[in-house]
């Protein structure tokens, strides 16, 4: 029988045969030794070069791809339990520790398949030929095919298994332009790769065998039967007991799209692209150091995920937070959406770097310029009372955010309460061109228009800047001016090994420690904003912290930026395409975030007021004139200063004058029945206002019983608006019947009634507050008024197109 079989063997045709069998093998075999082991393979550097970022404290931020796009993290198999790569084995070649690269049984089955279906069932590569596949470009043509054979025999004979499949696990598509497990791992269940469950694991798994078709960000059900023919396989094979799998099976797959790094996929961009550390633009990196806080970034972009659904209600899809570590300027959190990956939301929009209107937000640097070059204080009197600017488009009168008028105010009730004409005035007053000065020396160089585009609308927010800048420039006033940079890298090593110089913190001062002090106080005093927000706002925190909020003009930007003594934060609510919210304001809109993460952020810290190396001293003074106490000032109230910004002077506004009881109005001497009562004496600038108000105030005539004198009864009276080369634009869509402006006028004490003349016309004669409506005629026009002693101001000039 052998000789036969032998004989057999040694015919023609049967050496034929198996020549032609061998031979294809053979030329595989040659084919395999000439082709070198690729070289992202052989050593040394392997795998794509990506960016590793990291915290602070060292700990994986993500890993990145250079070229950005690609989400990319390498992983070793001692780090992995051991279900990890039973389940790639399971999913994509369980015969891996048994076979030379090439499969010749999963080979055959899908050869027969393919025969007896007419179409293409299975695949037969094994996890050796996908790493080929994912690391040489070859044409998808049998040549093709005949090579990625051979580069396979090639690396089972260069690396080891173990290798092989840590190459795997590190380089295979998981998903649309997610390379490795761990990057899979963290992008989809938050979590690394060493924590991943029996079920996720399987998941994962499934994956590459179609990573658009199984992508669980389309949707899980596919993925889900998929994972579950895949922990059959596990059982089946002996990878796994019965009982794991059926508790697997009945695991849901649960993700957590887009934020495995904390919500710092914003942060992560802006830093390799040199938007905040601009010395890491376009630089070949491999690893960065971040100051970042890992816990707190996690936190805070819980919570401005939390808050969406608060931010619905006024019809906010968008938030962005940056939190600074105040003595270093240290970025140590930054969350520029609250869903990178939300396209509907525009999530890849950068809340932080965006330049928006910062409405109120500008307030406090307004006051401070005013402070500096006007010698104002806390208590210093500003007027809230009807204002007219002229500019280049023509008369600007700003409203306050509730419509009213709120006359003689302390700069503390100013800022505090967010009053717009207080902010206007003293920005007119001191000088646009000083505020954006100093807007620039704390970092706002998105303001990059000149000073007399912005006017004093600067003190509203009349430019765009961003949530970085700002909250930025706040810090500055929580180290009591001192400016220092924001500072996001810590360290950055380059791909040849190399480190990138980064410039130590430049540190200026650009307010005095007195001025930022006493901002800090008023910013951090709840009774100072009371009027306007009410007890038990969310700016109320159960620690010293200064806080101001923002609106921009048409709702579209909500803000709310505040300091302690060790951190700055800043928040901004809005949409991204710049729609307008409802019902919001920055109190109600960003400011319940602002409190939320500043609570997180000062979890750990100990609480301190704002500035406290720089104590200030505590006077009496009268609440309504902001002078020290008269004798007849009927209230009194505490008020902090600088050592050197002390009022001087007692209150001239609480009078002591004689009243007849009959007239109620001002007794001469020899009054019979006169009584004397405390009464206000305003200034010109308020003394409409203090009529309209029904305050208590001096009268302005003498009773007829008794008439006295006023040292000011021989002083002409003045035109007060229109101002001198003011101009007017009719509307042409209202009757002209409809369009006037109201002419006022300021008269010294004792003068009852004035009369207004335009262009030498008697408009008619007012009483105190001496204002008379005129309707608009176009043309060139004079005004001037004439008391009742018949002595006449100054004519003013005004046009009306």
């Amino acid at each position: 029988m052998k000789d036969r079989l032998l004989r057999w063997a040694r015919t023609p045709w049967v050496r034929a045969a198996l020549g032609g069998a061998l031979a294809p093998v053979l030329c595989l075999l040659v084919a395999a030794a000439l082709e070198p082991v690729p070289a992202e393979l052989a050593g040394g550097e392997r795998g794509p070069v990506s960016v590793r970022v990291t915290d602070t404290h060292g700990r994986l931020v993500r890993d990145v791809r250079a070229d950005g796009g690609l989400l990319t993290s390498r992983v070793k198999l001692s780090e992995l339990p051991a279900e990890v790569p039973l389940a790639v084995l399971a999913a994509e070649d369980a015969r891996f520790y048994r076979h030379f690269g090439l499969d010749p049984l999963a080979m055959a089955r899908a050869f027969g398949q393919a025969v007896w279906h007419r179409r293409l069932v299975s695949g037969a590569s094994t996890i050796t030929q996908q790493l080929v596949k994912n690391t040489v470009k070859r044409p998808r043509t049998v040549r093709g095919k005949l090579r990625e054979m051979a580069i396979a025999l090639r690396l089972e004979v260069a690396l080891d298994k173990r290798t092989i499949l840590e190459e795997y696990l590190s380089r295979v598509e998981f998903g649309p332009n997610v390379r490795g497990i761990e990057a899979a791992s963290r992008l989809y269940f938050d979590k690394p790769a060493a924590k991943l469950s029996l079920a996720e694991a399987a998941a994962l798994a499934s994956i590459p065998r179609g990573p658009t078709l199984y992508d669980p960000r389309r949707g899980t059900a596919r993925l889900e039967r998929r994972r579950n023919r895949v922990l059959d396989r596990m059982l089946s094979s002996g990878f796994v007991s019965a009982d794991a799998v059926e508790r697997a099976r009945a695991e849901p797959i649960v993700l957590t799209t887009g934020h495995a790094e904390g919500g710092a996929e914003h942060f992560v961009r802006a830093v390799l692209s040199g938007a905040l550390q601009k010395e890491l633009a376009g630089r070949p990196l491999a690893e960065v150091e971040t100051t970042l806080d890992a816990e707190l970034q996690r936190e805070v972009s819980t919570l401005v995920r939390q808050t969406r659904e608060r931010m619905a209600a006024f019809d906010a899809s968008a938030a962005a937070v940056i939190v600074i570590d105040n003595p270093t300027g240290d970025v140590l959190a930054y969350v520029g959406a609250p869903d990178f990956f939300d396209v509907g939301s525009l999530g890849q929009n950068d809340g932080v770097l965006a330049r928006r209107q910062p409405g109120s937000a500008l307030k406090p640097f307004v006051y401070a310029v005013g402070m500096d070059r006007l010698g104002l204080h806390a208590s210093s009197l500003l007027p809230d009372v009807e204002l007219h600017l002229s500019t280049p488009t023509g008369d600007y009168s700003p409203k306050n955010y509730d419509g009213r008028h709120h006359g003689p105010v302390r700069l503390r009730e100013a800022l505090g309460n967010s009053y717009n004409i207080p902010a206007v005035y003293v920005a007119q007053e001191a000088g646009p061109e000083n505020v954006l000065a100093l807007l620039h020396q704390v970092g706002i160089d998105s303001l990059d228009r000149s000073a007399d585009h912005y006017g004093a609308a600067i003190a509203l927010g009349d430019g765009e800047v961003t949530l970085a800048e700002l909250t930025s420039a706040y810090a500055t006033l929580a180290r009591g001016g001192e400016r220092v940079p924001l500072r996001a890298v810590k360290r950055a090593r380059l791909a040849d090994g190399g480190e990138i110089a980064l410039p130590p913190a430049d540190r200026r001062r650009v307010l005095s420690r007195e001025v930022a002090a006493v901002l800090g106080d008023v910013l951090a005093d709840p009774s100072a904003r009371l009027a306007a927000f009410g007890r038990e706002s969310a700016l109320e925190l159960p620690f010293p912290a200064a806080a101001k909020t923002g609106t921009s003009k048409g709702y579209r930007d909500n803000w709310a930026i505040g300091y302690t003594h060790a951190v700055t934060v800043g928040v901004w609510v809005g949409n991204f395409d710049g729609r307008p919210m409802h019902g919001s304001s920055g109190v109600t809109g960003a400011a319940p975030l602002f409190r939320d993460v500043m609570l997180a952020a000062m979890r750990e810290r100990p609480p301190a007021v704002p500035d406290p190396p720089l104590a200030l001293t505590q006077l009496e003074i009268c609440p309504l004139s902001g002078q020290r106490p008269g004798p007849h000032c009927p209230h009194r109230v505490r008020e902090r200063f600088a050592v050197d910004r002390v009022p001087t002077g007692s209150c001239t506004l609480h009078v002591e004058v004689a009243i007849d009881a009959e007239s109620g109005l001002r007794a001469g001497p020899g009054c019979r029945g006169a009584k004397l009562e405390v009464r206000e004496r305003h200034s010109e600038r308020f003394a409409a206002w203090a009529l309209a108000a029904g305050r208590p105030v001096v009268p302005e005539e003498w009773s007829p019983r008794c008439p006295g004198s006023s040292p000011d009864s021989g002083r002409p009276p003045a035109v007060a608006y229109p101002f001198d080369g003011a101009r007017f634009v009719r509307d042409p869509g209202v009757a002209s019947a409809a369009q006037a402006i109201v002419l006022r006028a300021r008269a010294p004490e004792g003068v009852s009634a004035v009369r207004f003349f335009v262009d030498g016309s008697l408009v008619g004669t007012s009483r105190a507050p001496f204002a008379r409506a005129w309707p608009l005629a176009a043309g060139q026009h004079r005004v001037h008024v004439e008391s009742s002693a018949g002595l006449i101001s100054e004519a003013v000039s005004f046009v009306v197109e």
